[in-house]
This record gives structure tokens, sequence and C-alpha cells, in this order.
């Protein structure tokens, strides 16, 4: 008698599937459960600004990058603060991956337009304009903005923009990396060969070349940052006593350069920055006299070709020169070369 041939048991095959159908279904369910919270937290977060006196408004929301993302799509969105600076753009996107939803990237896939209160809007464009936040549930928050080969048009009837392109503009701030703990925040900033825009002092100072701009700072009282008037969220840091310590960096402006340091800056009640910056520049004439030479109403033409007069008297040599920021100006020496530089 033979014996029926043996049959393998099947349940072997079927137990993997059976299991990944299980955590798919677990998977699919997180994922529609995020992507609701998310929606109601946008709406949430749309009140509470509308509330603080922030114009918002965009088309309905869609949410879709299952399974492994979570991709937040606002059509024609206009976000504008209390101080009337803002941003527009015909699509925000914002994604991140669904098992890290507190490490946001925010992409304007189509430009954006910046809106600079009384000064007006400028249209920005550039192979990509990104924007990430990581985590959100920390005291401060890790933020990016990276720029790639952006440009900048003013649109009719706004003042003009400082640049008119560059290769890549970033700026990343983070808790003080000395002491994690400490109300400060660690700030970067980094321009690469930026043009400016014709006749401006952007142009004069690189004598129609590049203008490459690296520093690094700290800024104290940083939780009063969290907060915004009317004048903007630095005139709630100023109020609070906020600073900038710790400066230092390097710009390169055409064939002139220099190294920056300063121990701390501030602003005043009008929001025009205070303080002194020490350079350790490298034939400085060039940049000085492009500045006398631009067409800029901000300079100060008389000034600046008094410092260049100066300049020219001491020799084109590397030297360590003084910028003062003081009653609204900005000052070399005894010379006004333009108005100090305004944070709100």
């Amino acid at each position: 008698m033979t014996e029926a041939p043996y049959r393998h048991s099947r349940r072997g095959l079927i137990i993997p599937f059976a299991i990944f159908g299980v955590l798919l279904a677990a998977w699919t369910g997180w994922w529609f459960f995020l992507a609701h919270k998310i929606e109601q937290q946008l709406d949430v977060q749309v009140a509470a600004l509308r509330a603080d006196g922030w114009t918002v408004s965009h088309e309905p929301a869609s949410i879709r990058g299952w399974p492994f993302r979570t991709r937040v799509a606002l059509p024609n969105a206009d976000i504008r603060a209390p101080s009337g600076h803002g941003v527009a753009a015909p699509e925000l996107v914002a994604e991140a991956n669904s098992w890290n939803p507190t490490h946001w990237v925010v992409v304007a896939p189509e430009g954006l337009t910046l809106t600079r209160a009384e000064k007006g809007r400028v249209l920005v464009r550039g192979q990509g304009l990104r924007f990430s936040v990581n985590n959100l549930s920390a005291r401060f928050p890790t933020v990016r903005i990276d720029l790639a080969k952006p440009t900048f048009e003013p649109l009719p009837g706004s003042e003009p923009f400082p640049i008119a392109a560059a290769e890549r503009i970033q700026l990343e701030a983070q808790a003080h990396r000395a002491n994690p703990a400490a109300d400060a925040v660690d700030m970067v900033f980094n321009l690469q060969d930026a043009t400016g825009r014709a006749g401006g002092p952007v142009e004069g100072a690189t004598q129609r070349g590049r203008l490459t701009l690296q520093f690094e700072t700290t800024l104290d009282r940083a939780s009063a940052l969290r907060g915004a008037d009317d004048a903007g969220v630095f005139s709630a840091w100023t109020d609070q006593g906020g600073r900038f310590t710790a400066v230092k960096g390097r710009i390169q402006a055409g064939q002139s350069s220099a190294l920056i340091t300063s121990d701390a800056l501030s602003a005043q009640q009008d929001g025009r920055l205070q303080g002194q910056v020490v350079l350790t520049a490298e034939q400085p004439l060039a940049a000085i006299s492009g500045l006398a030479a631009s067409r800029s109403g901000a300079v100060n033409r008389l000034g600046a070709a008094g410092a260049a007069a100066a300049a020219a008297a001491s020799g084109d040599r590397t030297r360590s020169m003084v910028i003062i920021f003081r009653d609204g100006r900005t000052w070399l020496g005894p010379f006004a070369l333009a108005p100090a530089p305004k944070l709100f």
C-alpha cells in the first residue's frame, strides 16, 4: 500500500501576508488619524493668528501623501502679520514624514510675493524656495530658510529691493549650542554671490561685482521673539532688552573684503540698529568709492566721498575700520554714509 504524498501546510505562506495586512491596516488608520489631526490643528492655528491681528486666507487645503508622507497643499495662500509684513504664494506645500510629524518642510513651487509693509511687494522666484522647522515640541525649534538662485523683482509702486539676484541665501536659527537651556538662539546667515539692483548701493559697493556675506550671532532674550505687535517681532524683542551678541563673519564686496566682529548690537525704539562693528578690511577703497558713486537716494554721497578721500589718503591696504550705528545713521569715522539698517 503506497502512502499518500505529504502536503505542505500553506499556513507558513499565509501568516506573513496576514501580518503585513494587519500592519498596513494599522498604519493606514494612523495616517488618516494624523491627517485629521493636522487638518484640525491648521484650523486652530489660523484662528489663533487671526485673533492676534494676522490676516490669513487660502483656498481649501488638501492633505495627501499616504502611506509614508503627509503633504498639505494650501492654494492661493496669503499670510500677513500685524506689522504689514507677509508672504503670498499661488501654492504653499508643507511635507513631513508620517512617522516624524515634528519636522516640516515648506516649499513655494511657483514662487512667492514678499510684502514689506510700507515698502511694498517683491516677487521672489528661484530654483528652490524652502522653509523648514524641526523639533516643533522644543522650546526653540530649529528653523532653516534656503533660497536657491533667487531673483527679486519689486512690483509696480513698491520701493527698490537691495539685490536683484543671488546664488544662494541661507538662514538657520537654533537653540544656543553652548548652553541649550539659555534664553538664547544661535543664528547663521549666508548670502552667496548676490548682484545689486541697477544704481543701488550694493551695485556701487561691489563695483558691479558680487556680494558675499557670511555671519553668525547669538540672539539674547530669544523667548521675546515669540510675540509680535504692529511693529513686528523684533519690536517686542527690543522692548525686552534683546541684543545680537558675539557677531562675527566675513563680507566680500567686489574686490574689497573684510572680517566682521561686534560684541553687541541692538535696536533703537524706531527699529534702527545701534552699536559698532569692527572691520579688518582689505582694499576698502573700491567699496567706499563705489558707494560715493551710487545713484541710490539711501546713500549720503557727500559723506561717502569724504570717507573715500580719507581711505585714499591712508593708502588702499589692510586696515582696521569701525562702523558705528548711531542716531539712525551709519558712520565711518566722522562721515555719515547712509541710514542705519532697520530691523522693524
